[in-house]
């Protein structure tokens, strides 16, 4: 009777030790394990990154951080490593967080637009992805890759379209940038090809048209007109005499972008410099902003018209007063003068 006693206590000991182990095992892969407050947090596993690292970024998001230490290592997580962005979400227990860090890299939503140089594009990039600046730049200013494209140093910007696109955060450099080539060849598809043809363009030619235009206007309702405008002038030889042109070659000589020019002075004119349109009659050996995708339309479809001169409309701020004759366009200019004088604007 004793020993049955003493049987029985082992048994219920076991049986409580068996739920005590297995209520442990259940907490500690089923239970939920998060402590941020928002639905969901992103997670950023640099591409040579180990476990303390990976473990170091998910000690603020985690409740109890040895159980998912224990069950990462169970599931072989810790000798296994992605790299990626991955999204954990309110309440996930370990198993669930594993899981996603093991199989669920999520694209980031990469987006760029009106970057003025190729350092610009580098810097923004790199706000997007792992690639930092200076790798992007020295990717994009590769020599060797620019001249199998048929790209150069100046021209280099007009490869980025800007739009939205989807990458995996742990895009390499010289992944991004196969693939904006990649972008570039589906945008310049035949139809828009053949057009720019019809214009004695080339795609670059019209991207660098397309940042003057974008430079121009900031109306997208108005870029066609302006980009007639140049087209019109372009078709019969004419310089452009395209202010913002002038502008970039002034940042250009005094090495300075970050200076904010809002009227050329007649000095500006001077600055020897093929970006300066009002001193040489060919096209910027670059575009000098990144147009986007409408002023690039803008330039392919551009209105059929006779004007060949326009100046800021004071009357209809943002917009422009369009000139057929030199005389017209001097009425019209004298009065933006005379306002932009009363504005106090000097430079």
């Amino acid at each position: 009777m004793y020993i049955k006693k003493i049987i029985l206590a082992i048994a219920l000991l076991g049986v409580i030790g068996l739920g005590i182990f297995s209520y442990y095992v259940y907490n500690s892969i089923f239970a939920p394990n998060t402590k941020f407050e928002q639905q969901t947090t992103n997670v950023y596993v640099k591409t040579d990154a180990d476990y303390k690292e990976v473990i170091e970024q998910l000690r603020h998001k985690i409740d109890d951080i040895s159980t998912f230490d224990a069950v990462a290592r169970r599931k072989g997580y810790a000798n296994n490593i992605l790299p990626g962005r991955f999204i954990l979400k309110k309440g996930m227990n370990n198993n669930e967080m594993i899981n996603t860090l093991r199989s669920q890299n999520t694209p980031v939503k990469v987006v760029f637009n009106n970057q003025e140089r190729i350092e610009n594009l580098a810097g923004r990039i790199a706000e997007q992805i792992e690639a930092d600046s200076l790798s992007l730049l020295k990717t994009m200013r590769d020599s060797t890759f620019l001249a199998e494209h048929d790209f150069t140093q100046e021209n280099a910007l007009a490869m980025y379209i800007p739009n939205q696109y989807e990458f995996y955060w742990n895009t390499s450099a010289e992944e991004f940038q196969e693939r904006m080539l990649k972008e570039y060849n589906r945008f310049w598809n035949e139809n828009r090809t053949k057009k720019a043809e019809k214009l004695n363009l080339n795609p670059k030619s019209v991207n660098v048209l397309a940042s003057i235009v974008q430079k121009e206007t900031a109306k997208i309702d108005e870029r066609k007109r302006v980009a007639g405008v140049y087209m019109n002038r372009y078709k019969r030889g004419i310089k452009l005499d395209a202010d913002p042109t002038v502008i970039y070659a002034v940042k250009k000589q005094n090495k300075d972008f970050d200076t904010v020019i809002k009227r050329v002075l007649y000095k500006d004119l001077k600055v020897d410099s093929p970006y300066n349109t009002y001193m040489y009659r060919e096209l910027p050996p670059g575009p000098i902003t990144m147009p986007d995708i409408s002023s690039i339309e803008a330039v392919l479809n551009y209105e059929n018209h006779d004007y060949l001169y326009f100046v800021a409309d004071p009357e209809n701020p943002g917009y422009h007063k369009f000139a057929k004759s030199l005389h017209q366009h001097n009425v019209n200019r004298q009065a933006y003068v005379r306002w932009i004088n009363k504005m106090g604007i000097n430079r």
